[in-house]
């Protein structure tokens, strides 16, 4: 599985591109500002129907213009698929294949795996639960269909039980029998959530302990531990015991969307320790290129092909030692297509001169 061909119209500052891919490594080169990452984030929004920076699909819409238009070919299964995604300013966007539109576009998510390693992946380490919520809920919508219709419906549902807990607060009065029908599903989904989760990360742990191991000569461990209130056997009762808190509150406080996945490290003979507080930078960056390439293996293992692979700006953030050992697994074929941006085309030219790899290089801003 490959992208082929890239069709951009005034998607940020690509007013009209078109590109040509190859099956291996592709390099994106050019100045700051000039798109470079853009272009990383098209491949992205075509693979997941969203962009990976901008929270609102309207903002990848170029500055005065009415609409965009991400146009991809993608070999899959020995033929090609034509992926087309289409937004007009103040109307729903159009996620097609093959010209034909998805009825749903969650049914499209997973169909074209790709995993993302971009400068500001340590926020997963320094921000907040939501941050690291999301990345392994994305890790799982696209391993799994089941996971991803069960959290749509569950944020559906945790959406309109905080807009009757808003109602409820200025009527000054609960309707507990009307509150049951919301707390039923709710329950139901946040452990069926719960449970694929904790099972992810038993399975996640080993390849992601390995990568880590390998990018830093295993000079130390790190764990990952899921912490959800569900897993207390009594959350059910306490859950229905707090909504005069919820009420008061406007919104659930409660439940697997207020979930953490707490990230340690330590030396062999001590105890783990948090990385967001002890770890350094350097440790906080192999600690999230080992996230991305654990997420890289569980995708092949369940897909059956290798994910598409964005390193943007890679090789500004790593010391020699970690970027020797990606190119090391560059040339040792572990990776499928691979796309790489860098300010520096002559740094990546010495860098990659002695991959097997086929390499091609596309200048961007000229």
């Amino acid at each position: 599985m490959h992208l082929e061909k890239l069709s951009l119209t005034n998607f940020k500052n690509y007013e009209d591109g078109r590109y040509a891919f190859g099956r291996q490594v592709n390099v994106i080169v050019g100045p700051n500002g000039s798109g470079k990452t853009n272009l990383l984030d098209a491949v992205y929004f075509l693979a997941l129907s969203k962009s990976a920076f901008q929270s609102q699909d309207a903002l990848s819409i170029l500055h005065d213009a009415d609409y965009f238009i991400i146009d991809g070919i993608f070999e899959e299964h020995e033929r090609t698929v034509q992926i087309t995604i289409s937004l007009q300013r103040g109307q729903r966007k159009v996620l097609m294949a093959d010209k034909k539109p998805y009825e749903r576009i969650s049914e499209h998510i997973g169909r074209f795996p790709v995993v993302l390693v971009a400068p500001n992946d340590t926020d997963l380490v320094r921000e907040h639960s939501e941050d690291r919520r999301h990345f392994f809920d994305g890790v799982l919508s696209q391993l799994d269909a089941e996971y991803l219709r069960n959290y749509l419906t569950y944020q559906q549902v945790l959406k309109q039980r905080n807009s009757l807990l808003k109602l409820f607060a200025e009527r000054n009065q609960v309707d507990n029998d009307l509150l049951d029908t919301y707390d039923e599903p709710l329950l139901e989904l946040g452990q069926k959530i719960h449970d694929r989760r904790r099972q992810f990360v038993e399975e996640f742990l080993p390849s992601f302990q390995a990568h880590y191991a390998y990018l830093s000569d295993d000079r130390e461990t790190v764990s990952i531990v899921y912490e959800s209130e569900v897993s207390n056997p009594d959350f059910a009762d306490e859950f229905r015991h707090f909504r005069r808190r919820d009420t008061v509150l406007q919104r659930t406080t409660m439940g697997v969307h207020k979930d953490d996945y707490a990230f340690m490290i330590g030396d062999r003979s001590g105890e783990p320790v948090a990385l967001k507080k002890f770890g350094s930078q350097g440790q906080q960056k192999t600690f999230v290129i080992a996230l991305k390439l654990a997420q890289f293996d569980q995708l092949q293992a369940e897909k059956g092909v290798k994910p598409i692979l964005l390193l943007d700006d890679i090789f500004d953030k790593l010391d020699d030692r970690r970027i020797g050992k990606l190119i090391q697994q560059m040339d040792e074929g572990a990776f499928g297509q691979l796309f790489i941006t860098d300010a520096r085309p002559e740094r990546t030219r010495e860098l990659l001169t002695n991959v097997k790899a086929d390499v091609r290089f596309f200048q961007i801003g000229e």
